[in-house]
């Protein structure tokens, strides 16, 4: 036990470059609101329904995070800040990263009234802040969710959604991202699709060019032969 929260403890501050120490980590409110969570979630799998919502209701008065007691969160996770909603029926992988003010928000059961309602968000998921997950679609693994975005359908694996509604960007997020992009927003010009289409229209441009560059050197040496022969 002791080693597995010494493991949290430095998977968190890997992933902030403000933390100090271990034990500066364990005053953040994800951390405490992940550890109410935790028993909350045990009390509500063993249909200890109400002391499961007070502990939810504790943690979310000193924590300003709001996490249903029957969501379901692996290893690893950590919110950093807070004024974020985690709904019932969420699903949240290993090494998931959600950042202030984001809602993973239910709709409508799929499947009848305790259908599935909310995301999942597989491993490596990092959420920007303010961003918003609705219904009970699947971000892929290391997905990257842009700040403020609102995402409505499925991601796919490695890519990177921003905007209202969330797009992914052109290129995937794999070819350029590190592991942990913090706020899960890509901040070079590579990322903005307007500059990308730019570029693409400029590398056709470029080898088109080289195409009438080849066609008229062919030309040329067939009129220096004519001429010699």
């Amino acid at each position: 036990m002791f080693r597995e929260i010494v493991q949290y403890l430095d998977s968190v501050k890997a992933r902030d470059p403000a933390a100090r120490s271990r034990w500066e980590v364990l005053l953040y409110p994800g951390v405490w609101a992940l550890a109410a969570h935790r028993l909350a979630n045990f009390l509500y799998r063993g249909e200890l329904f109400l002391l499961a919502r007070i502990v939810n209701h504790v943690a979310r008065m000193f924590t300003a995070i709001d996490i249903h007691p029957g969501a379901t969160i692996g290893r690893n996770f950590f919110i950093d800040h807070g004024f974020t909603v985690i709904g019932e029926t969420a699903q949240i992988g290993d090494d998931v990263t959600v950042y202030q003010c984001v809602t993973l928000g239910g709709t409508n059961p799929a499947n009848g009234i305790r259908g599935k309602r909310h995301p999942t968000l597989d491993d490596g998921v990092i959420v920007g802040s303010g961003a918003q997950i609705l219904g009970p679609i699947i971000v892929g693994k290391r997905g990257r969710i842009g700040a403020n975005a609102v995402v409505t359908r499925d991601v796919p694996e490695g890519a990177t959604m921003v905007g209202i509604p969330a797009k992914p960007v052109p290129i995937a997020a794999e070819n350029y991202a590190a592991d942990f992009i913090p706020y899960g927003t890509p901040c070079s010009e590579k990322f903005d699709p307007a500059t990308q289409q730019i570029e693409i229209l400029r590398c056709e441009l470029r080898a088109l060019q080289e195409r009438i560059d080849d066609y008229d050197h062919g030309r040329s040496g067939d009129r220096d032969r004519r001429q010699h022969g």
